[in-house]
């Protein structure tokens, strides 16, 4: 079993929230309360209970709020920051914090999303597939919010849908990425990327891998599925 302590861990928690505005204003919605706890917390204590000791927190909009809430630690986990001067975009945010991250092979989290799956067992397929990059795949019965990603027999991914095109089941990007350190420095410094619509298509055929699975799912990103989020964590013992 592969050590994950040696995995340096990136949370992208720098984004506007403007959807969410209406319910939290003036908070960064990381730190919004679900069960009386910062969402973000759920995904530390997801993160503290795998194994993991290095975790770089990205930082951007409202981001002294985060730092506030959690300091250098949590539990097992030493907390670093990586604070943006401008949106720089998820993939910028990312580049932004490479100094921090020492690690061969990187764990990105979304800090707006929770996906609720084996992070042991996904390391060890990005590492039997001698990934380049690997996604967390989940299993929707509706993938016109998100988007879609497909897959072929080998697990490699081929494409990806926009969100809108189809209401029809399929599988959906689960906002926890493994990407190797080496792909990280190819992305420009200093713009502002995302790293799911300019960086992912053109990783295809690279060694881009997504491990599927029905991984219960949910992201804060709109006032109704905020709403969700204290049903949806009552069934994890986090």
């Amino acid at each position: 079993m592969k050590y994950l302590g040696d995995v340096h861990v990136a949370i992208l928690a720098g984004g506007l929230g403007t959807r969410l505005a209406s319910v939290l204003p003036g908070q960064q919605k990381v730190i919004a309360k679900v069960k009386k706890r910062p969402f973000l917390e759920y995904i530390l204590e997801q993160l503290d209970q795998a194994g993991f000791k290095n975790v770089v927190i990205c930082t951007g909009y409202l981001g002294d709020q985060v730092i506030k809430a959690f300091g250098d630690k949590y539990k097992g986990l030493y907390l670093r920051y990586s604070k943006e001067q401008s949106p720089l975009g998820t993939a910028g945010a990312i580049v932004n914090a490479l100094s921090y991250l020492k690690s061969e092979n990187v764990l990105i989290i979304n800090g707006d999303s929770f996906c609720e799956c084996n992070l042991q067992s996904f390391y060890e397929f990005h590492l039997k597939k001698e990934a380049n990059a690997s996604i967390i795949l989940t299993a929707v019965s509706d993938t016109s919010r998100y988007g879609k990603v497909y897959v072929d027999e080998s697990d490699q991914i081929v494409g990806f849908e926009e969100k809108g095109k189809s209401r029809e089941p399929g599988l959906i990007n689960g906002g926890i990425y493994l990407i190797n350190r080496s792909f990280i420095e190819e992305i420009p410094e200093g713009k502002a990327i995302s790293i799911e619509k300019e960086v992912f298509p053109n990783w295809i055929g690279k060694g881009f891998y997504g491990y599927k699975g029905k991984h219960d799912f949910i992201d804060i990103g709109t006032p109704e599925t905020y709403a969700q989020a204290e049903l949806f964590f009552s069934r994890f013992k986090l």
